[in-house]
């Protein structure tokens, strides 16, 4: 098996915490983004949307999107869970999974997009709506840090995928200067240097 990514880019960053989390070793093959590379006819027989990351099984099949390959894993490898370890806590790790998803990455993604000119060379951009994404993001930074003032995760005091996700979209955010504000935001950044400790973190 192995993996096409673009190393910067916080779905395959997230890939590579979780398999690290799993102890799980994997081959990655770059795929310069900047340069189009998974523009090209043989990369969308891949993936039709052009993305990264995307998982090459050795019958030669593919699974694209970061959760689905992060949940093949968890399939293959249950242990430890990362998906949670009964209904309810399941069920909250997905909750928290969406919420950082479209509050967070899509937001972060958005800003990048639209204001610092990466991709305006494929894709019409637009400014203002680039910076009122970011500032939706900033917005959540306070719903995040109210609600790990009780709790050490995302989960309460459970680990998780929502973890993951959370901490590499807000990682990214410094790439377009969305940081939360020591002041504002005490207990999300406690809960970031937290995870950031994590060997994972820097895998």
């Amino acid at each position: 098996m192995k993996i096409y990514e673009f190393a910067q880019a916080p779905n395959c960053r997230r890939v590579r915490m979780f398999l690290a989390e799993k102890g799980i070793e994997m081959d990655y093959v770059h795929v310069d983004i900047g340069k189009g590379e998974n523009l090209s006819e043989e990369y969308r027989r891949r993936d039709p949307n052009a993305k990264v990351p995307v998982l090459e099984l050795d019958d030669g099949s593919h699974i694209a999107e970061s959760v689905a390959i992060q949940r093949y894993f968890e399939e293959l490898q249950p242990e430890p869970p990362l998906f949670g370890r009964n209904p309810k806590e399941k069920a909250l790790v997905e909750m928290w999974t969406r919420r950082g998803d479209f509050n967070m990455m899509f937001n972060v993604g958005m800003c990048f997009q639209h204001t610092t000119g990466f991709f305006a060379d494929r894709m019409r951009v637009f400014p203002e709506f680039g910076e009122e994404s970011g500032r939706k993001a900033v917005q959540f930074f306070d719903v995040l840090d109210q609600h790990l003032e009780e709790n050490r995760y995302l989960v309460g005091d459970y680990f998780s995928v929502a973890d993951i996700g959370m901490l590499c979209s807000l990682d990214f955010g410094k790439a377009v200067k969305l940081r939360p504000d020591p002041d504002q935001h005490p207990n999300l950044l406690r809960w970031r240097d937290e995870l950031s400790a994590r060997p994972s973190a820097s895998a």
